[in-house]
């Protein structure tokens, strides 16, 4: 018996997110009134790109990096396309094919949009007290590549890839990667201190996962359409 059930409530659900948009899942039979309970959902991958603009060229790893900075940092309306425009206008197109865009054309077309760009190198310990997100230069697998540095957390180093997604990677390796010591950072009057580039990552855990499944709150009741007079 038990079987047919789990069988049947797998086949409920699989027809609930076939009827469902990509980007949230439906149930029934859960509010009161008998409304469809709409949750919204992430999928792994598209939490690993979560506010990162992602790289679709071999060449464009920094104009993606700065996009990020740009648009989550300083509220800019930036996309990678608009940061390429807008840099080969500074820079040598065949350089640019042949070895993608430097720090020096990344540094002319932030002050083309009146910010300042600036290169700091950098210890361990300074590195750890950084409170803005910085392009670095990374060796990736063999290759030289730009990245968003977020935040140092612990022995982790937060990093924004534009090909490879949120990482969090150990220090040693981190410093193993990053030989230059070398940071840019853009410096303008309305930078975001708030910035999700500097929020904690929440990372998965089985403690959470086990949270999550407790019993539902008076709070969550309320969610749910009942009112306090119901509660007993």
């Amino acid at each position: 018996m038990l079987h047919k059930i789990v069988a049947g409530a797998c086949l409920w659900l699989a027809a609930a997110v076939a009827g469902a948009s990509a980007a949230e899942v439906r149930f029934s039979g859960v509010l009161p009134n008998g409304a469809l309970f709409t949750k919204p959902v992430e999928s792994m991958h598209e939490a690993r790109f979560r506010h990162l603009v992602r790289q679709h060229t071999d060449y464009s790893c920094g104009a993606a990096a700065l996009a990020t900075i740009l648009r989550y940092a300083y509220r800019l309306d930036a996309d990678e396309a608009t940061v390429i425009e807008g840099m080969m206008g500074v820079a040598d197109p065949a350089v640019v094919q042949e070895r993608g865009f430097s720090l020096l054309d990344i540094k002319r077309y932030v002050e083309s949009l009146g910010m300042r760009g600036r290169g700091y190198r950098v210890d361990e310990e300074r590195l750890r007290s950084l409170r803005v997100p910085a392009l670095i230069l990374m060796d990736v697998r063999g290759f030289r590549h730009f990245v968003v540095l977020k935040q140092v957390d612990g022995d982790l180093v937060e990093v924004a890839d534009p090909i490879l997604g949120n990482r969090s990677v150990p220090m040693p390796e981190f410093l193993e990667s990053w030989p230059s010591r070398a940071v840019f950072v853009v410096i303008a009057s309305d930078f975001d201190r708030n910035t999700v580039l500097l929020q904690p990552v929440a990372r998965p855990s089985a403690k959470t996962l086990y949270a999550r499944q407790g019993p539902i709150t008076d709070a969550e009741l309320l969610d749910f359409g009942f009112t306090h007079a119901d509660l007993f």
